[in-house]
């Protein structure tokens, strides 16, 4: 049995408006749908404000006359307000949940030509979203050499696979923008994926500031320069990137160089400077190391993030620059401010959208694309290419994802390590020896930089409250100390889990390596606060 039309519409109060018998010499889009020879309906649901009933009558009986074949059943919707969204949406979505729709027998219209922009922006919202189990219909009039025509109508059914392809098209793009943030880089940590997915819609969709935090070297200079490179090809900001090093400036050399200065405003200054905030108008301003600013310069900074003008120093006449900013920072602001060396008010500002970067041990799996990359970003600057064997990359690898491998300094240690043995590889392939003795330089200058304490010797030794520490067996006791001592160099419980369950992590669909060794430390009436006792300062989460 064939399913039923049903169409679905507003009263066009301008353009299905007509008096008298002259009425029929206009199109009116309500009214044209009867006329098309090609297209029959069963049905048509007219929705009408009530001030408009006396021309919704008029509009179905003129329907019913050319198509008698038609049901026209009229409803009342009630808005105050035509072109108020919400008031609309609202009115639209209260018919729509008490219509019976019958899908398994009629098919559905929605004529999308009549009513305010509000209302066809509903009607569409509302079909897209499929509370309106229909496809649109849109009419239009006809031109002048059919002037008498009933004009023209086409069918849009946004389940065709042309919306498919357009959706597709919007997920290659989007794609596309986390893979720019990403250097290219195929990341496999899904953490670190969704975060520079989260990082790629809030960049893309704001023009507030960004605050970027985590150890050095985790990229948190590279990825502003991605974000502004996004921003660039989507038209988003059409000035430069200025990238400051705060650490590189103090006091009057620091407002100088953010703010500019007036000639003869301090000894030296011989000329007029407009300063980098002035540089970054229109585009976008990076401070890295943001917590190294002196206090003044964060309060002429908190007013041109608010206002957009500044005071060159020396200056009675402030300029003006429009940036958007992005502040990185290893440092923990919120201590700084608790400690007097931050301002509150300039970290709330910065504070609205905050990314923790990951250092490297944190995304072991990212390793072997970096070391790909770091193999191409040479291959770039020296127009070397450089290759590694199969058995010289795993044995690296097995090495850079191991606990031994600290990766203080995150991807610049790794830069280094491959520039390093690239260099020592002459015939465009980097060798065994060369890959072993940078294993070992990289295991010296670990230990260098943050040499064994006493406690990391023999964390037991100052765990004097743990009652059952003299009925431990030896091999107890060796046990636990391996444990406290790789525990007394991990910044939190998670990372020290981590690195102590890393072969077996790799066997379990699903890990809680913290959970496990606060588990095990249980067995011994020990907590992680017990282990921060030891009096070793556990290293500081960057």
């Amino acid at each position: 049995m064939p399913r039923s039309t049903i169409v679905i519409g507003l009263l066009g109060t301008v353009l299905d408006r007509g008096q008298g018998t002259k009425r029929w010499e206009d199109w009116r889009p309500t009214v044209s749908l009867g006329q098309h020879d090609d297209f029959l309906m069963d049905r048509f649901e007219l929705l009408h404000d009530r001030k408009f009933a006396r021309l919704a009558g008029t509009v179905a009986a003129d329907l019913r006359s050319v198509s008698p074949e038609t049901e026209v059943r009229l409803h009342e919707v009630a808005f105050q307000d035509a072109w108020d969204f919400e008031e609309v949406y609202g009115a639209l979505h209260d018919f729509v949940r008490q219509y019976p729709f019958r899908p398994e027998t009629e098919d559905y219209l929605v004529h999308i030509t009549t009513g305010t922009h509000v209302a066809q922006i509903c009607l569409f919202l509302l079909t897209e979203s499929r509370h309106l189990p229909a496809r649109l219909i849109q009419t239009s009039p006809p031109d002048r050499s059919r002037r008498r025509s009933a004009g023209d109508y086409a069918i849009v059914d946004l389940d065709l696979s042309k919306y498919d392809r357009l959706a597709s098209r919007f997920e290659e793009e989007r794609t596309g923008a986390q893979s720019v943030l990403k250097s290219g880089i195929e990341t496999r940590n899904d953490a670190f994926n969704r975060l520079i997915g989260r990082i790629e819609f809030v960049a893309t969709q704001t023009r507030e500031p960004l605050l970027l935090t985590g150890p050095t070297g985790a990229g948190k200079s590279q990825l502003a320069r991605r974000v502004f490179e996004l921003k660039k090809a989507r038209h988003q900001i059409n000035g430069a990137f200025v990238e400051v090093n705060c650490a590189t400036i103090r006091g009057d050399a620091a407002m100088s160089a953010l703010f500019g200065h007036v000639k003869g405003a301090f000894t030296g200054a011989l000329k007029d400077r407009p300063g980098l905030l002035r540089a970054a108008d229109g585009g976008l301003l990076f401070l890295d190391e943001v917590g190294e600013l002196g206090l003044d310069e964060q309060a002429m900074l908190l007013r041109a993030l608010e206002e957009k003008r500044f005071l060159p120093l020396g200056g009675d006449r402030e300029a003006q620059s429009d940036f958007q900013l992005i502040a990185g920072t290893n440092r923990d602001l919120a201590a700084a401010v608790r400690e007097g060396r931050f301002r509150e008010d300039l970290l709330a500002r910065m504070n609205l959208w905050t990314f923790v970067l990951p250092g490297l041990r944190e995304r072991v799996e990212d390793v072997a694309p970096n070391l790909d990359y770091e193999l191409n970003q040479f291959t770039r600057r020296t127009g070397r290419r450089i290759t590694m064997s199969r058995e010289v990359r795993e044995r690296f690898l097995d090495f850079a994802t191991s606990p031994r491998a600290a990766w203080r300094a995150n991807f610049r240690d790794l830069n280094a390590a491959v520039t390093r043995m690239a260099t020592l590889s002459p015939g465009g392939r980097i060798t065994a020896e060369a890959m072993t003795e940078e294993i070992a330089r990289l295991e010296t200058l670990w230990r260098g930089a943050e040499p064994p304490t006493t406690a990391e010797e023999d964390p037991l030794a100052n765990l004097a409250s743990l009652k059952s520490l003299p009925s431990l067996d030896l091999f107890d006791r060796l046990q636990l100390a391996a444990v406290l001592r790789v525990c007394c160099t991990m910044p939190t419980l998670s990372e020290a889990g981590r690195h102590l369950f890393a072969v077996s992590r790799g066997r379990k669909t699903r890990t809680n390596d913290a959970d496990r060794l606060r588990k095990y430390l249980a067995r011994f009436g020990l907590s992680w606060a017990d282990v921060r006792g030891l009096g070793v300062p556990s290293k500081p989460a960057r």
